[in-house]
């Protein structure tokens, strides 16, 4: 019999399982509603019929049991005892086969490998049979429970209570694995976790209900120490204003607040900028408090320009030049809710005349007051509230309180009933029982007993958000027997689609699909996360799957040599960051193909990120699309933000971008380093500086480097062109930038546009690794081999749609991991 009369008979047997199996899996009739998960993909298996190599085992044999084999398990994998015929019987490792060949990883380079038609048709028929068997045996994977992390935890109290809270002033912070941050197995509940969160429902309660008991409090915000503040400081601060900073504040009570404002000091204390008088205004929702006149009020002989701290000024001028800004600060009456709160200076345009001096870095930098320079914020505290009452109209309240009852003893019980109810519903992410409810109603009579009507409800409040079932997410398994398969249940469905696409609880429409037991119909499923995704709650899914996916955490943690680069400052950090999170964003608005994230023309800057790429004629700190034509920028493989969380504090690292390229965008990542390697060599024998490529080069010449770095560096040598900071060079030493590179295969490409053409070149690779990712963070844990046939049915399914953002993610949706669980095994 031939390898394809094989595959077919095969095909045909795996359905007949299936048929079969079907109907004796628990709850049938939910399996064939959503039997939606298989067949897509046991048609697009039937219909594969791709031609197999003559024989499989002779491949495996020429290439790859030299060293996988039962003698020396080279990897902790032997092959010689194993049959490629039989996939069904090892998924696992003929998964992790399956992926070393598609990457190319393995034969090594050096090593003899197949041509590329025998690569292609050996995965084929690999990838194929493990498809095959992955219908006939669902394994969804096991979630263990998921405790809310702070984002999640933030959100849901947004969505629940009306309420903008920040969660890292309430919670701790929340390790990553995985690469994200909603991992379930590393989101554990310590002893002082319980704590804050406990401490957090106490304070959310009262805020969201208005304790009138709530005393007052100063929240302080500060200003990043190396912002620059010579322009208008974002989109909420007044045209024609300067530096300052902006805040959204939750006033929780009607009263009397503070407002007040302190200015920058250098190393020593003395005030900045306070040789001629500056503007200052504060504002509450651009409503002008007060216009306060700071400096230009010194009094008798002063300190050597810069030299403030060192020498001394009369004593008059040393008082004011340390308590000029002690008058800044105004009480005001504020109504109870989220206002913005805002600083900033009146903008003066002139040109200051003499020498245009070098920007100062180091000590010299810290210690210079500026005296005739200008002021800067350096932190804004707002305190309160005195004198409150509590606000009888606000957002929350609104949300609370669904009735009012007119007489204690006929309607406070059953209004208190239906308002716990109501929040428990939307908490619990389900029908709260009747026990539950019993629960709540007791903690609302204990504070009713001890206060008013209100008091009973911010207790029956601050248990709900107690709760196990509002913190933790427990999806609930049929009684089955161990290590079955079962398919969600529509209420765990809904609120795995909610934290996927907007990291919070599911809304009245999900909820109410749940319990209509719709929601797990493909179509309105469909319809469902297109309306999720027209939502401005999906902006969730940059901020917290993209940014997470493409690491750019590391960029909070950038220290350039100031040395190297002296003109780095806060701004410009800010603004790389700016930059992908508007660009990712608006790839999904637009539904675009995901490819275009490498192969887009465009980016958005503002005029401090144009003036770092040297872009002219973009100006003020909005955000706006450039269209590139030169082929240096646009997309993500020319913005500053990756190529500088991929450098050194002084020099470029074609090793960490390469490392970068191969983990994120073609989920290939290297094997971490052996602990004995050692650091590159800056110069030769003869003390002569070597260029980065010639280190690396010498770093291959050691044949336990070289499996790696064959594959790291030649990625990474394609981005020399820019600088640790992402600027474009042409030269770096003062010799010509070289930005041509090689691959094992022989393939070569020069500079970032080739290195953009390599990746759309192999777009499944890098639509498959993206599918990958998005599924992970979908799930909350990591992709395990049994996941790879659903990555490769979501990359199969959304060819046709070029891999629009949308098809993708209800590929995502559809899934097998996603739509079915596992349930748990017993232990002895």
């Amino acid at each position: 019999m031939s390898w394809t009369q094989a595959g077919l008979c095969n095909r045909l047997t795996f359905l007949w399982i299936v048929l079969r199996r079907s109907f004796r899996l628990v709850h049938v009739s939910r399996w064939l509603i959503g039997a939606w998960l298989v067949v897509p993909l046991l048609a697009a298996t039937l219909q594969a019929q791709d031609a197999r190599p003559a024989d499989s085992r002779a491949v495996l044999n020429t290439y790859c049991v030299g060293c996988h084999n039962s003698r020396l398990r080279t990897g902790n994998l032997a092959l010689d005892d194993r049959d490629p015929a039989r996939v069904a019987a090892a998924p696992d490792v003929w998964e992790k086969v399956a992926r070393k060949l598609r990457t190319r990883e393995m034969p090594p380079a050096g090593a003899r490998r197949p041509d590329d038609e025998t690569y292609r048709r050996l995965i084929s028929s690999l990838e194929s049979d493990l498809d095959a068997a992955a219908i006939a045996t669902p394994r969804p994977g096991r979630v263990p429970v998921h405790r809310l992390n702070r984002t999640e935890y933030t959100n849901a109290i947004r969505d629940l209570l009306a309420l903008d809270v920040d969660g890292r002033q309430l919670l701790a912070d929340e390790p990553a694995g995985n690469g994200f941050d909603n991992v379930a197995s590393v989101l554990t509940a310590s002893p002082a976790l319980i704590e804050s969160y406990l401490s957090a429902a106490s304070t959310v309660s009262r805020l969201a209900v208005g304790d009138r008991t709530l005393g007052p409090v100063v929240d302080t915000f500060k200003v990043p120490t190396a912002m620059a503040q010579d322009d208008r400081s974002g989109e909420r601060q007044p045209f024609g204003s300067r530096g300052g900073l902006s805040v959204r504040y939750h006033f929780p009570a009607d009263g009397t607040y503070t407002v007040k404002v302190v200015l920058k000091r250098q190393l020593y204390l003395y005030l900045i900028g306070m040789g001629e008088p500056h503007q200052i205004d504060l504002r509450i929702d651009g409503a002008l408090l007060k216009r306060f006149t700071i400096g230009g009020e010194g009094k008798g002989q002063t300190a050597p320009e810069s030299f403030a701290g060192n020498t001394q000024g009369d004593p008059a001028w040393e008082v004011y030049m340390h308590t000029a800004d002690a008058g800044l600060e105004v009480r005001v009456p504020v109504k109870a809710g989220v206002r913005d709160v805002s600083v900033s200076f009146l903008r003066e345009h002139i040109e200051p005349e003499g020498v245009f001096q070098p920007p100062q870095r180091g000590f010299a930098r810290t210690t210079n007051e500026l005296y005739f320079g200008d002021p800067a914020v350096d932190s804004l505290l707002i305190g309160g509230p005195y004198q409150p009452s509590v606000a009888r109209d606000t957002p929350s309240r609104r949300k609370i309180f669904v009735c009012q009852p007119t007489s204690r003893a006929k309607e406070e019980d059953g209004c208190a009933r239906r308002i716990l109810t109501t929040l428990a519903r939307h908490a619990y992410r389900r029908p709260p029982t009747g026990a539950e409810v019993a629960t709540l109603v007791d903690f609302y009579r204990t504070g009713r007993a001890n206060g008013d009507f209100d008091l009973g409800i911010e207790r029956g409040l601050r248990r709900i958000l107690s709760s196990p079932s509002f913190l933790f997410r427990i999806e609930r398994e049929p009684s089955v027997a161990p290590g079955t398969p079962f398919a969600l249940s529509a209420f765990d469905l809904a609120s795995r689609l909610s934290f996927f696409l907007w990291s919070s609880i599911p809304d009245d429409e999900l909820l109410n699909l749940a319990a209509a037991g719709t929601l797990s119909n493909p179509a309105v499923l469909d319809q469902q996360v297109q309306r999720m995704l027209r939502d401005e709650k999906s902006q969730a899914l940059v901020d917290n799957f993209a940014m997470q996916w493409l690491q750019l955490g590391r960029l909070a943690g950038v220290v350039p040599d100031v040395d190297e680069f002296p003109d780095f400052d806060e701004n410009l950090r800010e603004a790389m960051r700016e930059e992908t999170r508007q660009f990712v964003g608006s790839q999904l608005r637009e539904d675009r193909s995901v490819v275009d994230l490498v192969s887009a023309d465009y980016s958005f800057i503002n005029e401090r990120l144009a003036r770092h790429y040297g872009v002219r004629d973009i100006y003020g700190s909005r955000f706006r699309r450039v269209m590139f034509a030169d082929g240096m920028r646009g997309g993500l493989l020319g913005q500053a933000s990756i190529l500088a969380a991929t450098s050194y504090p002084n020099r470029t690292s074609p090793v960490l971008r390469g490392r970068w390229l191969l983990e994120t965008l073609l989920g290939a990542p290297p094997p971490p380093p052996p602990p004995d390697v050692p650091p590159l060599k800056e110069n030769n024998a003869e003390g002569e500086r070597h260029s980065v490529r010639e280190r690396l080069e010498t770093h291959r010449k050691n044949p336990g480097c070289a499996i790696c770095h064959v594959r790291m560096d030649p990625l990474g040598f394609s981005l020399e062109n820019f600088d640790a900071l992402g600027k474009w060079r042409a030269t770096s030493d003062g010799v010509a930038v070289d930005a041509s590179a090689s691959l094992p295969d022989g393939s070569r490409f020069d500079g970032v546009a080739g290195l953009r053409a390599l990746l759309v070149s192999h777009r499944e690779d890098f639509v498959r690794t993206f599918a990958d990712r998005l599924l992970s963070y979908a799930i909350g844990r990591g992709t395990e081999p049994s996941d790879f046939p659903a990555v490769r049915r979501i990359v199969r399914d959304t060819a046709a749609q070029d891999y629009r953002w949308s098809a993708i993610i209800k590929g995502v949706v559809h899934s097998t991991p996603f739509g079915m669980g596992t349930s748990a095994e017993t232990t002895p």
